[in-house]
């Protein structure tokens, strides 16, 4: 039985990235707001009803891709090891994230990833929405720091410091230079973001 899950689950994962990809494809290709969502059902050759089971909004067919890293500060503090500070251990984590050149860090030259963030951060909707991914982050994040109004501010602080060193790096890539290049301000911006914060 538990092969049979697991093979449903594995089935609902590939139609889902399926849905989405076809979907971004799309979204790159005629932009958000000129492809419908009957469009992106044609494309993935379902129907409506099924697209909105794997995805509630037209949103969410593009920042599932963020979905994935959902929770991953609160993560990376409850998962740390015993003795390390939790902005130590989000410093550490992004910046191996810079090592592997992870879109999420914003140093990723890659001309689809490139063009992704440009879609997301140059439309209102999805910009709007994401912000909605966000403020879960910071509510998890708070809660894995502890209680009070501390743990509320410096859960902000990390999310915002975080967010603005992965757009300051996607800038720098998208006016043409390359991750590799970047890479060594990255890692500079990153040690001094993470060392100002409490």
């Amino acid at each position: 039985m538990g092969e049979l899950m697991g093979l449903r689950a594995r089935k609902k994962e590939r139609t889902r990235d399926a849905i989405g990809d076809a979907a971004v494809s799309l979204f790159l290709q005629h932009g958000f707001d000129r492809v419908s969502v009957n469009d992106v059902a044609a494309a993935a050759e379902i129907s409506k009803p099924t697209l909105f089971r794997y995805f509630p909004t037209k949103e969410d067919l593009v920042l599932y891709r963020f979905a994935d890293h959902q929770g991953e500060s609160a993560r990376v503090v409850r998962d740390r090891e015993s003795g390390i500070e939790p902005v130590t251990a989000l410093h550490r984590h992004f910046r191996a994230g810079l090592e592997q050149y992870d879109p999420v860090t914003g140093l990723n030259d890659h001309p689809e990833v490139v063009a992704f963030h440009r879609l997301v951060f140059t439309t209102p909707s999805l910009a709007g929405r994401l912000m909605r991914y966000r403020l879960e982050d910071e509510e998890a994040l708070a809660d894995a720091l502890g209680e009070g109004i501390q743990a509320r501010l410096l859960a902000a602080q990390l999310l915002a410091v975080q967010r603005v060193l992965a757009r300051t790096n996607w800038q720098k890539v998208a006016e043409g230079r390359t991750a590799h290049d970047v890479h060594p301000e990255a890692v500079a911006d990153a040690d001094q973001a993470f060392n100002q914060l409490p």
